[in-house]
């Protein structure tokens, strides 16, 4: 029988997996020999965001005591008490470092309180944090990089995935086997030793599995379909606290649902992910004048049928600030970046882009070259840090004349007529995006060619209202324009979820979430409600 160790910091219980402990993942790094103890505690560390502290072994001071003092029913103590008993992981509760850090979302308008953040050790600790939200009745949320927060758990069991961050790769059958608390950077990097790609998000910051199973849009999707098309199997803890392993030969129905239907149907702590072979890629940024704006989306529009699907390009429109961080030929000036990423020979890139060169004119700032895959991230302007945003997003089959110009009119502007929006990016989609697997899953809508994306960023929480006034005005001028659909991974709006679907996916996705969690356990999230 296994022995257990535990340990107690302030309010935080610490207890190490022995499996983690032997592969390295939960060692404690060493101290620096003139580190300095204050009050018989170590400094706090500094930790990249998303990720959870490990503090040393302390008094606990909340958790001492018998169970029968347990101050309430649904109280973070109670439930801590509980699950402690069987967690193999860290559970973190109000006012301890690994609380703050492990609830804090990517939008800070979310300010979730749970009643204890569960940082999971193995798909087991997700099993037992699951079985004991449901003994007290508390909702249940998950996070491994925040990204993806849209609904705050508040009062429930918020579990942190991050631990489970492992990669391995199987060169022979080019595949990824990933643990769900993974960011692509790390899928991208082992898979890159062997020329292989996954279908990764844009931003190497991006946890894999939220981004997949809300369908996932990247540079290679164009080519090979949504990242979700690519999920060959997944390990998943489903509301009842049961471990299943869901693929085409194994709860296949299941495996349909996850593949697009977002966290709606468990908690998914591995995932088999399909890779490609793509070792070097044509690319790069390049930053247009704003006045050349209107001609270069109009002749992306007139060329886009004719695009190959190795070609995937994002227009983006840009009001850039008179500050140090930026380039001093896009200072305080609005500019078009168009991104690129051609998975074919050079030569075949330049000659896909030529036409929207031509009248796009001389670069500002940036340029195309041969890049490695891994490259690809600094496609992509430093992922912001978190802060208040407000975002909109829709589909287009095409871009009229009319929709250019409302995309110009609210990127423009000066002085008091200024929109907060100062970001409209226009990503391509397409090719292997619109065509429908005969297994494929409810991802998205395929029937589009241009996904947008409007975003006021770094607000203060005075400009928070105002803000979404303006959203809402430019929504309003662009409804008569799109298709009515939107993909999953760009939504922020949890009332907007219903549209990302189409009817009859919809349909069997409630009908699914009524086998699978019928008591809606799983709800802080794009919520599908279960079926009649």
């Amino acid at each position: 029988m296994k022995r257990r160790r535990t340990g107690r910091v302030g309010t935080e219980l610490a207890f190490p997996c022995a499996r983690a402990m032997r592969s390295g993942a939960g060692r404690r790094p060493m101290l620096p020999e003139d580190a300095v103890l204050f009050d018989g505690y170590l400094p706090v560390p500094t930790v990249p965001w998303g990720e959870l502290p490990h503090p040393p072994a302390g008094t606990d001071r909340l958790l001492d005591g018998p169970l029968d003092d347990c101050p309430g029913p649904r109280s973070a103590e109670a439930v801590a008490r509980r699950l402690r008993q069987h967690f193999d992981g860290r559970l973190h509760l109000p006012g301890a470092i690994g609380y703050d850090v492990g609830r804090s979302a990517w939008r800070r308008d979310l300010d979730q309180q749970p009643l204890l953040v569960a940082e999971v050790a193995d798909a087991a600790d997700v099993a037992r944090a699951v079985i004991t939200a449901r003994e007290f009745d508390v909702p249940v949320g998950v996070q491994a990089t925040g990204h993806g927060t849209i609904r705050p758990t508040d009062d429930g069991v918020l579990l942190n995935l991050s631990r489970l961050a492992y990669v391995d790769v199987d060169p022979v059958r080019a595949t990824a086997r990933v643990g769900g608390g993974a960011r692509w950077g790390d899928v991208v990097a082992a898979a890159a030793r062997f020329g292989l790609a996954p279908i990764s998000g844009t931003s190497s910051a991006l946890g894999v599995a939220g981004y997949t199973l809300g369908g996932g849009v990247g540079w290679l999707s164009r080519r090979h379909g949504f990242a979700a098309d690519s999920l060959l199997r997944a390990e998943v803890v489903t509301a009842a606290g049961n471990r299943l392993v869901a693929g085409p030969d194994d709860d296949a129905d299941l495996w349909w649902a996850l593949r697009g239907g977002g966290g709606n149907f468990g908690v998914v702590t591995e995932l088999l992910l399909r890779l490609y072979p793509v070792r070097e890629v044509y690319g790069g940024v390049a930053y247009f004048p704003g006045e050349r704006a209107g001609e270069i989306l109009a002749c992306h529009r007139d060329h886009a049928a004719g695009l190959p699907d190795e070609l995937t390009t994002a227009l983006t429109l840009l009001r850039l600030p008179d500050a140090p961080g930026v380039p001093e030929p896009l200072r305080d000036r609005t500019v078009v970046a168009v991104r690129v990423c051609h998975t074919g020979p050079a030569a075949h890139g330049r000659r896909a882009l030529a036409p929207l060169l031509a009248v796009a004119g001389p670069p500002l700032f940036g340029g195309y070259a041969p890049m490695t895959w891994p490259e690809t991230a600094g496609l992509e302007d430093p992922q912001p840090g978190p802060q208040l945003v407000r975002e909109h997003t829709d589909l287009f089959r095409g871009l009229s004349d009319e929709l250019i110009e409302v995309l110009l009119a609210e990127i423009g502007g000066s002085g008091t007529t200024r929109s907060p929006i100062s970001v409209v990016e226009l990503r391509h989609v397409g090719g292997a995006l619109g065509r429908p697997l005969a297994d494929g899953g409810p991802s998205g809508h395929r029937d589009a060619t241009y996904a947008l994306i409007a975003v006021a960023p770094h607000l203060r929480a005075a400009e928070l209202a105002v803000a979404r006034g303006h959203m809402a005005a430019f929504a309003r001028r662009l409804r008569p324009y799109a298709t009515g659909g939107v993909l999953l991974n760009f939504l922020s709006d949890p009332s907007r979820t219903m549209a990302a679907y189409r009817p009859a996916d919809l349909g069997r996705l409630a009908a699914l979430k009524r086998i699978y969690d019928p008591e809606n356990i799983f709800h802080r999230n794009h919520n599908i409600p279960p079926g009649p």
